[in-house]
């Protein structure tokens, strides 16, 4: 029997999109476009801009108004757009929340606020805040590797009280913790760690924010469907069979935007260059992430082939 979830406020299957600039810098918003089609004609059903994997830090206010305004005229209604407006400023982001919304968005990224530190009471005011300053719903993230601080499960447990705060993009490795806050609140999680897509939605987790769909978005998508279906078997399959391309991606030297934008570059994809100060990834990186791609692409087909296991179906 199909296993059931409670609705998720932006679909299941998120990408976290690059942001694509031409050769020399720039927002290249015609491939944002094509890159943002591509992707939701492969399966993804929520698109997460202008966030970690979206070199946020390095595009401007400008920029990031534009881009959601481009791939909101890409894909229409057919997908989710989560603009991300997390910074280290409560003011500076409460104003992107305002912008986001303007430029067509239906959701807000907003990740802690890093490098000052702030105890649990400034987080969850500096959350409350942003929540106040539009009518979109929120997904906090939680990724205190890169923050510096932790959501507190306690304190994610206060914040589920605002009307507007509805899910969370979670990176804090605390499976524990994740635990606590599903069982005491509606708070849609997301994973936002690849390897463990199928682990969070098996407990009962909304889905996934992935940095690997820019590249394999159909793949990501079966894994939740195959579940879905209450093939448990063949999605714990799908996910260990992705294994080998989410380690070349996430836990390798380079940043996950590195990677994917290195990917997307060699299957003539929109991507173009990384901003400093991150780096393109080196010829030998770049040939290594191609090979193990095409491995999963044709262990993919082949196992497509009539009376070859079983396929699940990619809406």
């Amino acid at each position: 029997m199909p296993l059931s979830h409670a609705p998720a406020p932006f679909g299941r299957a998120l990408c976290a999109m690059v942001t694509p600039f031409t050769a020399e810098g720039a927002l290249d918003l015609d491939g944002a476009r094509r890159l943002a089609e591509r992707l939701v004609d492969r399966g993804c059903d929520g698109l997460v801009l202008s966030g970690t994997t979206g070199e946020s830090p390095t595009t401007s206010d400008t920029e990031k108004a534009a881009l959601v305004r481009a791939v909101r005229e890409a894909v229409g209604t057919r997908a989710a757009i989560v603009a991300g407006v997390g910074t280290s400023d409560t003011a500076h982001s409460a104003e992107l929340a305002r912008e986001a919304e303007r430029a067509g968005a239906d959701g807000l990224l907003v990740v802690t606020p890093y490098y000052s530190r702030p105890p649990q009471d400034a987080v969850r005011a500096h959350f409350t805040e942003i929540a106040d300053a539009s009518g979109l719903p929120l997904m906090l993230y939680d990724i205190p590797g890169r923050t510096g601080t932790r959501i507190e499960p306690e304190t994610m447990i206060r914040l589920a009280a605002h009307p507007r705060i509805v899910a969370v993009k979670d990176c804090a490795y605390d499976l524990l913790g994740t635990q606590k806050v599903l069982a005491r609140t509606d708070l849609a999680y997301y994973t936002g760690c690849d390897e463990q897509v199928l682990a969070w939605y098996a407990i009962g987790g909304a889905g996934c924010v992935s940095t690997v769909a820019n590249v394999v978005p159909e793949r990501i998508r079966s894994i939740l469907d195959a579940f879905d279906a209450g093939a448990t078997a063949q999605a714990a399959r799908l996910q260990l069979a992705a294994m080998p391309l989410i380690e070349a991606m996430m836990a390798a030297d380079l940043p996950g935007t590195v990677t994917a934008k290195a990917l997307l570059n060699a299957l003539s994809l929109p991507a173009g260059p990384v901003r400093p100060p991150l780096r393109a990834a080196g010829r030998e990186n770049a040939e290594e992430l191609l090979r193990i791609y095409e491995h999963l692409v044709s262990a993919a087909e082949f196992s497509r082939r009539p009376g070859v296991g079983t396929r699940t179906a990619v809406r």
